[in-house]
């Protein structure tokens, strides 16, 4: 009986509460006229309702970070393969099954990084990661015994260029 009793009392506890909290808000507002529910103030009876109820100051809103470098394209002109870093990209044969030939131009002297992911995107293997020349490179990797058979990403990053090419291995 007295778990019932308990039940019940906090029940009409948390009615009342809510009555309550309903009339505390509404204390100083009277339903308009029409049949719209906006309410409004009475002048002269209700004070005005502080902004900050809580009594929080917030820090002000700080935009987003803005970048103020500029991009200028010629009138009429659009990138082109000779503005990329990175292009020409080939890996052959495909499915591979003992040796991976990758081939690929860079358009200026830069950092290569050439690693072989799998499916998750971890790195399994990388094949280089050094500075080139400018002109077309070719790497030949033995791959026979080093890596299981499934598919994988070779990722292929010149500066701030990538490219992705799915192999299989068999």
């Amino acid at each position: 009986m007295g778990r019932k009793f308990t039940k019940l009392n906090s029940w009409f506890t948390l009615a009342l509460l809510a009555v309550m909290v309903n009339f505390a808000l509404a204390k100083g507002v009277v339903a308009q006229k029409t049949d719209t529910s906006y309410l409004r103030y009475i002048k002269g009876k209700a004070k005005p309702m502080n902004k900050n109820i809580l009594h929080l100051s917030l820090p002000p809103i700080k935009p987003a970070v803005i970048s103020t470098t500029r991009i200028s394209v010629a009138p009429g002109r659009s990138l082109t393969a000779s503005d990329k870093l990175l292009s020409n990209v080939q890996v052959y044969p495909n499915p591979v099954n003992d040796v991976l030939n990758v081939k690929y131009t860079v358009a200026r002297e830069a950092f290569v990084n050439i690693k072989i992911m799998d499916m998750l995107g971890n790195d399994v293997l990388i094949l280089l990661s050094q500075r080139v020349e400018v002109g077309d490179q070719s790497i030949t990797y033995n791959v026979n015994g080093r890596l299981n058979r499934g598919f994988y990403f070779l990722r292929i990053n010149v500066g701030t260029e990538s490219v992705n090419k799915r192999i299989s291995l068999l």
